[in-house]
């Protein structure tokens, strides 16, 4: 549990925050690396660029990193590009807290769809994006693996709007 004197803030990521965030999503996703035989997606991407071009979110327990959100504004979805939560701070709620914060976003920005993908061998993953209500949409191979696409109807009356960067 996390101590009353510990204050949890989300807040959005800046270019001086990218060695700390590649290094809190190579620390979550790590524990996939034998089940996949290679690095997931989030663990080979340019942060740089990422931080530059998309609203990244950071999640802190007091001072420490605790998860990032990682989203992307599509033509008529809200992509969720990437949820990671540092190891020591995993199955405390915090994923779920960033999800819900994604559809916060998403809703405001006048989506009615959020949609995110995980690779197959993910089944936890899975699991819980169902339990939130997100439904399979489709399936794709991709590097020799699967990736199971999802999506969630957002309850939202907003007119989408342009985004700028």
């Amino acid at each position: 549990m996390i101590p009353d004197d510990q204050q949890i803030s989300i807040h959005r990521a800046a270019a001086g925050d990218v060695a700390a965030i590649a290094a809190l999503t190579d620390a979550a996703y790590a524990k996939y690396l034998p089940r996949m035989g290679r690095k997931p997606q989030p663990m080979t991407v340019d942060y740089h660029q990422i931080v530059s071009a998309h609203p990244v979110w950071l999640l802190r327990v007091g001072q420490a990193l605790a998860g990032v959100l990682v989203l992307m504004h599509e033509p008529d979805t809200l992509l969720i590009y990437s949820v990671a939560i540092h190891p020591e701070y995993q199955h405390r709620g915090f994923g779920r807290r960033l999800l819900a914060w994604a559809e916060r976003e998403a809703e405001a920005a006048g989506y009615s769809r959020i949609r995110l993908f995980t690779n197959a061998l993910m089944e936890e993953n899975i699991a819980l994006y169902r339990y939130l209500g997100y439904r399979e949409t489709h399936r794709e191979p991709f590097h020799g693996l699967t990736l199971v696409h999802l999506a969630k109807t957002l309850e939202t009356t907003a007119v989408h709007v342009e985004h700028h960067r």
